[in-house]
């Protein structure tokens, strides 16, 4: 049994030589503490307290100032969730939400992260930023003990949105990302978006989707499996995991976090950005009743939108966001199109819609009636 003494071993063993890393001529923790100083006392600073998904924290658009030093906190929680009734996963996040918040900042911008480890915690953690350069994304500067903090500082050269994760080093790591430990960031232009021809866009709303494959463990009985904590559940997880056949895919972690009365809002008329990641596994988005009128696929702003998609490709380890003006009244379903994963897995959201219907773009003209075999091929009806 993976006991909390076994793990806080574990974490001593790693502490030792913090990153498993395959390159063999970076074999140990860079140490930058010789290397010159980055002077950006000149810079404006921002703080931004981050936000639970869906939701995400104020921000610009378009860039008001030259670069800034933007500060963010993260702090590590594990804590048992609630995936699906009778389902219980022994999670691991970033803020105790899953996923972790969505970042915001411009392109050009400094980002400043103080990651907290609180000492309540069994694992090690550390944070991997697929927007940042150099040093496993920062996982190789990042890894903290129950008990201790860090503080990371990377400059955000790419616009797109990217996904970030735990990555404390050999099997920990899709452990912990299939334990919740995922998030996202979005760099923007410092000019905001552009649509296909160059025009500058704006959204009215944006919301963060974070698509998560959970592998809970059964009994004999075939009921889910609960436990008192992450190192104990770690073995027989590891064997449903290696399967690569999740018990559960959601958004936001829990099936119908994004249903009911947790699901998304908009007005008719109102251009609504989704962000949608996914750490582990590939994806297909789909909004039943609408379309992704512009979908930048692979997250990145340098690239051109693509337009009018009905359901685009999210890269497992990746995170795109597609733009749509919703244009009828009603509740929308933003799934995964596995339709599989999304109506017995719970890869579902809903979104609820307000406004006036509109029959020109779509009219029930005859309301069910009794089926007359007499009318079947006809071209119209009496």
């Amino acid at each position: 049994m993976f006991t909390r003494r076994a793990a806080l071993m574990a974490g001593a063993m790693l502490a030792a030589t913090p990153y498993v890393i395959t390159n063999a001529a970076a074999d140990e923790v860079m140490d930058t503490s010789g290397a010159d100083p980055v002077d950006l006392s000149a810079l404006p600073v921002r703080s931004h307290k981050l936000v639970p998904p869906p939701f995400v924290h104020e921000h610009e658009q378009i860039a008001s100032t030259g670069p800034a030093l933007v500060k963010f906190e993260l702090k590590i929680i594990e804590k048992e969730i609630q995936v699906a009734e009778g389902a219980y996963l022994q999670a691991m996040t970033f803020n105790g939400s899953v996923p972790g918040p969505l970042m915001v900042v411009h392109e050009g911008d400094y980002v400043e992260l103080t990651l907290f480890n609180p000492p309540e915690n069994l694992m090690q953690h550390n944070i991997d930023f697929h927007a940042a350069t150099g040093a496993l994304g920062g996982g190789s500067l990042t890894l903290v003990n129950p008990g201790e903090k860090v503080v990371l500082r990377f400059k955000a050269t790419r616009p797109g949105t990217f996904v970030y994760h735990c990555a404390p080093g050999g099997p920990m790591i899709p452990w912990h990302v299939v334990s919740g430990m995922s998030g996202a960031i979005m760099v923007l232009p410092r000019d905001g978006l552009k649509d296909h021809e160059g025009k500058s866009v704006s959204y009215d709303r944006v919301y963060y989707i974070g698509e998560n494959d959970f592998y809970i463990p059964k009994d004999a009985d075939g009921n889910y499996k609960r436990y008192e904590d992450a190192g104990e559940s770690y073995p027989e997880t590891l064997e449903v995991m290696n399967g690569l056949i999740p018990t559960h895919v959601t958004f936001n972690g829990k099936v119908g976090a994004l249903t009911g009365n947790n699901a998304l809002t908009a007005e008719q008329g109102e251009n609504v950005l989704f962000v949608h990641s996914q750490a582990n596994r590939d994806s297909r988005p789909h909004l039943i009743g609408g379309h992704g009128d512009l979908v930048w696929e692979a997250g990145k702003f340098n690239n051109a939108p693509d337009r009018d998609l009905e359901t685009w490709f999210i890269r497992g380890g990746s995170a795109g966001a597609a733009l749509y003006r919703f244009l009828q009244p009603g509740v929308y379903a933003y799934v995964n199109h596995n339709l599989i994963e999304a109506v017995n897995l719970g890869a579902t959201a809903h979104v609820v819609v307000g406004g006036d219907w509109n029959n020109d773009l779509m009219e029930q003209v005859v309301a069910p009636t009794e089926y007359d075999v007499a009318y079947e091929g006809k071209t119209a009806l009496p």
